[in-house]
């Protein structure tokens, strides 16, 4: 059984795959930016998503999308603590910060927030040590370089392998720093430095990311490798990332990340309804 991350974790049973409602406070992500910049859409949203099965909100208030630019540490503070702030107010849900900053991670922290999910996986100046100020679970995630120009670093010998080597080499070094092992959760950053090669050959082997030991987050919602495969755009994907993320909660994934709930809690639902008939 999982140690829980803090005593709210208590509720939050990560040997059975639990649903991440995406809430993007930003202008420019690549399927919604722009619909949920005012607070109350945003908190409207998120309560939306836990009714319909999120056990956590990952707010994120700069685009990481392939060739994006970053956001000032005012401007992202501006978008993201309004939006927890008032949805502290109004759910108990497990709130995720999606962040880089490491006065957005402190801040967060006092606000109630109970997660921190770094797509550069804490190696900015002073994110770490936030990290571990906090006492917050964190998740790190494999990138190569910035998003701007991570999908010029593609040049993989066997991916799988490098990506946990890199997860394992990061984690390390965390836990030097201070952070609680059992409070680490690995994201293998579908989408962040991998063409579609990478990425399948990734959902195909996340039996090997799971011997590291630790919970796995995995997001491919509405992402370019769902287009690639289907020829949809981004808002026509979510049938497709239901498919990919009920394969990976069959292959252990702990933290499911997308933007449309319901479907998946559907899914996950009916899958784990066979799996309980297959006990009897």
């Amino acid at each position: 059984m999982l140690t829980p991350f803090t005593p709210s974790f208590s509720a939050i049973n990560l040997n059975q795959p639990q649903i991440m409602g995406i809430l993007n406070v930003t202008p420019d992500s690549f399927s919604d930016g722009g619909r949920y910049t005012l607070v109350e859409r945003a908190v409207q949203q998120a309560l939306q998503m836990a009714a319909e099965g999120a056990s956590f909100i990952d707010i994120g208030g700069e685009s990481t999308r392939p060739g994006a630019v970053g956001v000032g540490e005012q401007q992202e503070l501006d978008r993201v603590l309004p939006v927890l702030e008032a949805l502290r107010k109004e759910s108990a849900v497990m709130i995720s910060i999606d962040t880089s900053n490491p006065k957005l991670m402190l801040e967060a922290a006092k606000l109630g927030a109970n997660l921190l999910n770094d797509v550069r996986s804490f190696t900015r100046e002073g994110a770490l040590a936030a990290a571990v100020a906090t006492g917050l679970p964190i998740c790190i995630m494999h990138m190569r370089g910035e998003p701007s120009f991570m999908q010029q670093q593609t040049d993989y010998l066997n991916v799988v392998k490098e990506v946990a080597d890199w997860l394992a080499q990061r984690m390390q070094v965390c836990v030097a720093a201070g952070v609680v092992k059992s409070r680490i959760l690995l994201d293998p950053g579908f989408g962040f430095a991998k063409l579609l090669p990478h990425n399948l050959a990734l959902l195909a082997n996340l039996s090997k990311l799971q011997a590291l030991g630790q919970p796995l987050l995995v997001g491919m919602s509405r992402k370019r490798m769902l287009g690639e495969i289907t020829g949809k755009p981004a808002l026509e994907r979510d049938a497709a990332g239901i498919a990919a993320h009920l394969f990976a909660a069959q292959q252990g994934a702990s933290l499911l990340r997308v933007h449309s709930v319901a479907g998946l809690n559907d899914a996950l639902q009916v899958w784990q309804a066979v799996q309980a008939a297959k006990a009897i």
